[in-house]
């Protein structure tokens, strides 16, 4: 059943300390230093632990991968990776830290929208540049018009996503009328439900909201159940997401399910049960079904012989994050905060294993995209869209 596709929480201001770039000739990077430390700011507890801890998967393997093949001009990798705990003010103060107290000369992570607005400040304070591999939220590299100087990502952004799910309805699922159940609480679900709602051509018979944290959502699935809607757009995390698709599923309600990344989980499927987990499908990075480039092979298999099981694509996102890094200081021939910025700004025809990437003006990654198919709780399609 192969488809045919088309194409996270606001932050505070959160300062901390006095930041400065770290100087040329240190040991985070420079002619003289000995390594080149590049930083880690993940959720490694805390309510979206399960992101963070796949991305520092991948961060990790790059990182081991690229200093056992010499490192990047003879320099090996110094990876420093820090618990954000899930929490918007400690991801700032994280950032602080690095850049400060550790002078690391670039930064991964984090996982999470909100969680990466909060270190922008920071970031942008001591010109230290980070790579989001999954921070979605439109407003992260473009924030009243201006472009974040100090702030790129491997992902592609939420209206991208809602844009392609919008399209996927209409023309792959022939879907002329959709009900939206979205999560109220985070800028991530909100700015993919906009992008969904300016994009989509049919009509939009129901919208109900629910916040992150709920786990009752009867009364809210009994409101739709009656309804005549072909689909259901359902922008959120899988630990709601999860439970839906079970509660949904076990009323009755078998239409279509829509979702973007943040079903990229396997926790979805232990939540909903297996069984309930068919006709869903949502927007991707990376599939094993669908490579995008030849790198994808040899990366699951060396992932797959690291940790004992096939990479998510935020392992992937991660690990292209790690080598956009590495491939910008190779392009400037310097390992400097300000060199990797500029390489990054200018980077061209990356090839990663989410894709052929190239940075655009705000600082977005122009990629393709995948819509995955699952049934029983396995991934029965996988198709790559180019934009």
């Amino acid at each position: 059943m192969k488809k045919r596709t088309v194409a996270v929480l606001a932050a505070g201001l959160f300062l901390f300390g006095a930041c400065g770039s770290p100087k040329a000739n240190d040991s985070s990077g420079g002619e003289d230093a000995k390594t080149i430390k590049i930083g880690g700011n993940f959720e490694l507890s805390g309510a979206t632990a399960a992101y963070g801890e796949v991305e520092n998967d991948g961060a990790k393997l790059a990182v081991e991968q690229i200093n056992k093949d010499g490192g990047i001009d003879g320099k090996k990798i110094e990876y420093i990776s820090k618990d954000n705990k899930s929490d918007n003010n400690e991801a700032a103060s994280v950032a602080a830290n690095l850049t400060t107290k550790d002078e690391v000369v670039a930064i991964v992570g984090p996982a999470t929208s909100g969680a990466t607005k909060a270190t922008l400040p920071n970031l942008t304070k001591a010109k230290v540049p980070a790579v989001t591999p999954s921070g979605t939220d439109d407003a992260i590299t473009v924030q009243k018009g201006k472009v974040q100087d100090y702030i790129f990502r491997a992902c592609f952004q939420d209206s991208f996503q809602g844009i392609v799910l919008a399209k996927y309805a209409e023309e792959n699922l022939k879907a002329d009328k959709a009900v939206i159940l979205g999560d109220n609480s985070s800028d991530y679900a909100i700015g993919l439900t906009k992008a969904f709602k300016k994009t989509y051509k049919g009509d939009i018979v129901a919208e109900e909201n629910f916040t992150a944290g709920d786990k009752d959502f009867q009364a809210v699935l009994t409101k739709i159940k009656d309804k005549d809607f072909d689909v259901i757009y359902l922008p959120g995390y899988y630990t709601e997401a999860g439970l839906i698709i079970k509660q949904a599923r076990e009323m009755g309600i078998d239409q279509p399910i829509l979702g973007a990344d943040g079903f990229a989980d396997e926790k979805l499927v232990a939540t909903a049960g297996a069984s309930n987990v068919n006709n869903i499908y949502y927007t991707g990075h990376f599939s094993t079904k669908a490579p995008a480039t030849d790198k994808v092979e040899p990366f699951v298999k060396a992932y797959e012989e690291k940790y004992g099981k096939q990479p998510s694509s935020f392992n992937a996102l991660a690990y292209d994050a790690v080598y956009m890094i590495k491939q910008a200081i190779e392009d400037e021939g310097e390992a400097t905060p300000a060199a990797i910025q500029k390489g990054l700004d200018n980077l061209k025809d990356f090839e990663g294993v989410t894709g052929k990437i190239s940075i655009d003006e705000d600082h977005n990654p122009v990629k393709s995209a995948v819509v995955l198919g699952l049934t029983n709780g396995k991934e029965s399609s996988a198709e790559t869209v180019n934009p």
